[in-house]
């Protein structure tokens, strides 16, 4: 029940909340990030540290965020102001504060939108051909760079938000969980397939070796365990926002330790799949991988896919794979402001859909020129200062035994000793190292 006496929308099953924690996880990190970081500092001397980070942001961080969540039933303002009124003092400053988190998810969701509406141009140039149809590395490059400018993509992001608050409107168990219960196996299954398809394919054991090979040099280099700190963080969509909003509708009787470390696990295999499949692959050119993000998606694969046997069947479960990605992450960035909108004002579901599409679509139109800068500047700032105002108030502000009481909710064995410790201290100041190296390294760490 919502604090007004409404019922309030939530998630039908244990596992529908887990797959839509992973769909919010599951993005453009694991497949255009993951592999060229794994690549780059030295295959498996990098999934060690990022290993350990994962365990101690799942365990810490989500587990929070989604504690945090259930038990304020709230979005990030409501919980942030529970969060202060619990030590007695005027709720309006957690109020506040939790507009950040509020303001950092739209702001992503719609950067994130111009992304997912490259995927849907590419994904439909996979079934007309458009996509391989470039000749030359120089033309693939071209090709993206003709789209990704000032409103050079605008019927395809139009269309991506149009699918995605299709989604959105239906609500939380008839819309966000039935839609990632679909598209979330659907991507695991379909980038297995590719994994089998690159596994045959000559020269791909090359890729296979590095990936775990692990160098004990390159534990010592400070940088491969800043980048895998940086990867496992924003992976695991820790910013005080998407986690605790989804946290809001899960039941009571759900154990939400289990529930972070299913999706610690799956978000790591889906990372694990994109190196598997896309390392072996540029492998079998007898080439390493030296690019990530757009770059890659967008130009190195599409130009290898065409040089591969089967090519265009390839090009195709890839996109479609990359699209429910996109679509699972876009609509749990657009969820919390819209769940504000209907917390604060008292809108309705489709009202509040309305308005947070409208923003979506001006403002994303608008920036596709300057889309890396916008996204640069709210995962380097914004997303780790919600996941620390988050952490505050939830291990510090609400305090020990709250946090004691929200971790216990469904489960039957007692909590591990060392989770308060490791979320009060450990993962606070973590969220304070992320923020801190995002601004001294050039071009941020996640």
């Amino acid at each position: 029940m919502a604090g007004d006496g409404k019922v309030r929308d939530g998630f039908i099953s244990k596992w529908g909340f887990i797959l839509a924690c992973i769909g919010s996880a599951v993005g453009m990190g694991n497949i255009w990030m993951f592999p060229q970081r794994v690549s780059r500092y030295g295959g498996g001397t990098f999934l060690i540290p990022y290993l350990i980070f994962v365990f101690l942001i799942a365990s810490s961080g989500v587990t929070g965020e989604m504690a945090f969540g259930r038990g304020t039933r709230s979005g990030p303002m409501g919980a942030f102001k529970k969060a202060v009124e619990s030590r007695g003092r005027n709720g309006r400053l957690g109020e506040m504060l939790g507009v950040v988190p509020v303001l950092g998810s739209l702001a992503l969701a719609i950067g994130y939108t111009v992304v997912v509406g490259w995927i849907f141009k590419y994904t439909f140039g996979a079934f007309s051909g458009a996509t391989l149809a470039p000749v030359s590395p120089e033309a693939f490059g071209a090709m993206f760079g003709g789209m990704a400018v000032a409103f050079g993509n605008n019927l395809w992001q139009w269309i991506a938000i149009a699918v995605t608050f299709f989604i959105l409107i239906m609500g939380i168990g008839n819309g966000i969980e039935r839609a990632n219960g679909i598209m979330m196996p659907l991507f695991f299954l379909l980038f297995i397939c590719l994994g089998v398809y690159v596994f045959f394919q000559e020269g791909a054991a090359g890729g296979y070796k590095y990936i775990f090979t692990i160098d004990p040099k390159g534990l010592r280099d400070p940088m491969t365990w800043i980048y895998a700190m940086g990867q496992s963080f924003f992976s695991l969509s820790v910013a005080g926002n998407g986690t605790l909003i989804y946290g809001s509708y899960l039941s009571d009787r759900e154990d939400v330790l289990y529930s972070a470390r299913n999706v610690a696990v799956f978000d790591t295999i889906a990372s694990m799949l994109a190196a598997l499949v896309i390392i072996p692959a540029i492998a079998t050119t007898g080439a390493q991988l030296n690019t990530g993000g757009p770059g890659l998606m967008f130009i190195a694969l599409p130009n290898l896919f065409k040089n591969m046997p089967g090519g265009a069947l390839i090009v195709i479960i890839f996109f479609v794979a990359v699209t429910f990605a996109g679509i699972s992450s876009l609509i749990n960035l657009y969820e919390t402001p819209i769940a504000t909108l209907q917390e604060r004002l008292g809108l309705s579901r489709l009202q509040a859909c309305l308005c947070v599409a409208g923003a979506g679509v001006i403002v994303s139109t608008c920036i596709q020129g300057i889309v890396g800068g916008w996204m640069d500047f709210v995962s380097i700032y914004v997303c780790p200062l919600g996941a620390g105002m988050a952490g505050i108030m939830f291990f510090w502000v609400f305090g020990k035994k709250y946090v004691g009481a929200e971790l216990m909710k469904g489960r039957t064995k007692p909590l591990p000793v060392w989770i308060y410790p490791l979320s009060k201290y450990v993962y606070c100041a973590l969220t304070v190292i992320v923020l801190l190296l995002g601004v001294v390294i050039p071009g941020g760490i996640g």
